[in-house]
């Protein structure tokens, strides 16, 4: 199997929740960069993700991701990550340690709602309220120690959009440990351009 070499560039949108977890809760992190936390609380992030034309590859994605720190500097680590493609599958294990698995996903998209589901995983809808003018640009690194520790920079632009978001979490799947919570916040990042990975 080959997949695309580093950096991948990426267009699409995507759909976060935010999440509050005490500290006992979060999933765990490489040594190297620890939770942020406030008081006894750090932060998760539950994403869908649609790639699409444009995209060294197109596919779907869901994701879980944990605020830690590089020293005082944030950084993003993927805890849990599945796709529909055999290729990013592979390119991100073997790329940058993301540990991706593979899911079959459901999507349905409306003039304000967008649903989306991953059979024995979980299930989710965003309706969109209010959008940002403008687009935004992002930049930051994804730290991983699937294999070894190693940091991979993450950077583009997108519009965004608040929303309101309803998730159902599988309680006997793979996210359980969320089921029954609510997220602190809701946004979709639409028509982003990415280039994930290094030159």
């Amino acid at each position: 199997m080959t997949y695309p070499p580093e950096p991948w560039e990426l267009h699409g949108d995507l759909h976060l929740s935010l999440w509050s977890l005490p500290e006992v809760e979060l999933p765990g992190v490489p040594l190297e960069t620890p939770p942020v936390l406030i008081g006894d609380r750090g932060l998760v992030g539950t994403a869908w993700v649609r790639y699409g034309p444009g995209s060294v590859l197109e596919y779907d994605e869901l994701l879980v991701a944990v605020l830690v720190r590089d020293g005082a500097v944030p950084r993003v680590h993927i805890s849990q990550i599945w796709v529909d493609s055999p290729e990013s599958l592979q390119g991100g294990r073997e790329l940058w340690g993301i540990p991706k698995e593979r899911a079959e996903f459901r999507r349905r998209t409306g003039a304000r709602v967008t649903s989306c589901a991953a059979d024995g995983i979980a299930s989710a809808g965003f309706a969109r309220f209010a959008r940002l003018p403008g687009r935004w640009p992002f930049s930051y690194r994804v730290a991983q120690d699937l294999h070894e520790f190693q940091q991979t920079p993450v950077r583009g632009a997108a519009g965004a959009v608040w929303c309101s978001a309803v998730w159902r979490f599988d309680p006997d799947g793979p996210l359980g440990w969320l089921a029954g919570r609510r997220p602190v916040a809701s946004a979709a990042l639409t028509d982003f351009a990415m280039s994930f990975g290094s030159d």
